[in-house]
């Protein structure tokens, strides 16, 4: 299961906010991060910014990770905020020093890197009680939108897996297509 990359030559379809805003709200992910205006944050997946744009009126600094250098590119053309920067890495092995985070949140990107060493990294990067945060596919879903279906996580497995690396899940939501967590680094 999982490790679907989005293609970048398709990065501009991920700008429809009616398309986006429908699975996961600005608001929501906003209320979900609790960000205060100090604090550092890592967009895990970032792709072209959408969310990453969000969260930056509440932060200090903003690392917005990617593996796709095309998707960075797209990114810095469309403009970024003064306080992101665009990092180019795998989500298990990210250039940040130990406790450096204080929140990172993931928007439909977690079946892209899900793993144990992922999971392990992510609770390296944020600071203990940090928070992490993650919207992705429901593997219970229709399959129209998103991922194929045999390559999405259930709510449960992604529970299973950040409690098994560390994170107290504090918050879980299922829905058709979606799933949401809010978790605390232990």
């Amino acid at each position: 299961m999982g490790h679907h990359t989005f293609d970048a030559d398709r990065a501009a379809t991920l700008e429809d906010p009616e398309q986006r805003y429908s699975v996961l709200s600005a608001e929501e992910l906003r209320w979900a991060l609790d960000c205060a205006p100090t604090d550092t944050v890592v967009d895990l997946g970032s792709g072209t910014g959408f969310y990453t744009d969000d969260v930056a009126v509440d932060a200090s600094d903003v690392y917005a990770v990617d593996l796709q250098e095309a998707m960075h590119e797209f990114y810095r053309e469309k403009g970024l905020p003064a306080n992101v920067e665009v990092v180019t890495a795998p989500i298990d092995d990210m250039p940040f020093d130990t406790n450096s985070a204080d929140r990172a949140f993931s928007t439909m990107t977690y079946h892209e890197f899900a793993s144990e060493a992922a999971v392990t990294e992510i609770r390296r990067v944020i600071r203990p009680g940090g928070r992490l945060v993650v919207a992705d596919w429901a593997a219970k879903g229709e399959g129209e939108r998103g991922p194929p279906l045999a390559e999405r996580y259930s709510l449960d497995e992604a529970v299973a897996t950040l409690n098994q690396g560390g994170f107290d899940v504090e918050f879980e939501a299922a829905r058709s297509e979606t799933y949401l967590i809010v978790a605390t680094r232990g």
